[in-house]
């Protein structure tokens, strides 16, 4: 299996995991591992696996027959990260997919041996996972999801269909996402806009009720939604209470938009060109 052709990740509607092999028919049963941040039930974790599924068959590999996936979902919750990539990585999977940031660390720390290529991971070099995009080195590969910059974007989009916005809300987990690479890229661009950031860090369904009910006392308020697995497993709530409050809201993924949302900001994805080192 060439390790490079396993990178081919797209976001939204497409495949939440790339995977890609040669022509020629594998010598035996091969064992893909991967770990999901979302739940098992999300629809959202349904729509990419059964498109990962039926890339692999496009492919030559079959479940059941030239491959098998052994498939753990987290749910957003990060508690569980450390222990589901532990029992992954005692499987003795050919290869592990990693959704998110923090799925990727959890299982970084279980193996420097096998082959894991992430997906959904915004800033793989300042977590060092990869060396550099063009050479990653190491056993990790994947996908960079965002570039910091694309925040201006999100803000942009803000500003354009409330010009009288002044304040933002940014709501995220530090545990199940890249909080503050995104906080410090909104806060720089935000000062060209004249918009305030009101960052808001959150765990649960509660917290962020209580964030977006708080930040919203007050007037001319938009909300920004940084990639977080645990926004993404509580996005009705958020849709909805950005509707009952009159938020304009912004969001990373139209999946979002597809669930009721206000407007969403994509941007491709951009592939490390290299082979792990060990494959």
């Amino acid at each position: 299996m060439r390790r490079r052709d396993f990178i081919r990740l797209a976001g939204g509607s497409s495949a939440l995991l790339p995977l890609a092999a040669s022509a020629q028919q594998p010598e035996r049963m091969r064992r893909v591992g991967v770990l999901i941040a979302f739940a098992a039930d999300d629809p959202e974790a349904k729509a990419r696996f059964a498109k990962f599924e039926l890339e692999l068959k496009g492919r030559g590999w079959s479940e059941g027959r030239q491959v098998h996936i052994d498939v753990r979902f987290a749910a957003g919750n990060p508690d569980q990260y450390s222990a589901l990539a532990k029992e992954l990585v005692a499987l003795q999977p050919d290869v592990i997919v990693a959704h998110t940031t923090l799925v990727t660390a959890a299982l970084q720390r279980q193996t420097r041996t096998i082959p894991i290529v992430f997906v959904n991971v915004s800033d793989p070099i300042g977590a060092g996972f990869v060396a550099s995009l063009a050479r990653p080195g190491g056993n990790l590969t994947g996908a960079l999801l965002y570039e910091a910059g694309v925040v201006s974007k999100w803000l942009a989009l803000l500003k354009e269909i409330a010009p009288k916005l002044g304040r933002v809300a940014f709501i995220g987990n530090p545990k199940t996402s890249t909080f503050d690479y995104f906080l410090r890229a909104t806060t720089a661009a935000a000062s060209s806009l004249a918009m305030e950031i009101v960052p808001s860090r959150i765990e649960t369904a509660a917290d962020i009720e209580g964030a977006i009910k708080s930040f919203a006392t007050e007037p001319n308020g938009g909300l920004l939604i940084p990639p977080d697995a645990t926004m993404f497993t509580h996005r009705d709530l958020i849709i909805a209470l950005a509707a009952r409050q009159r938020l304009p809201a912004v969001y990373p993924f139209r999946f979002f938009v597809a669930a009721g949302g206000l407007m969403a900001y994509e941007t491709p994805r951009l592939s490390c060109s290299d082979r792990p080192q060990n494959t």
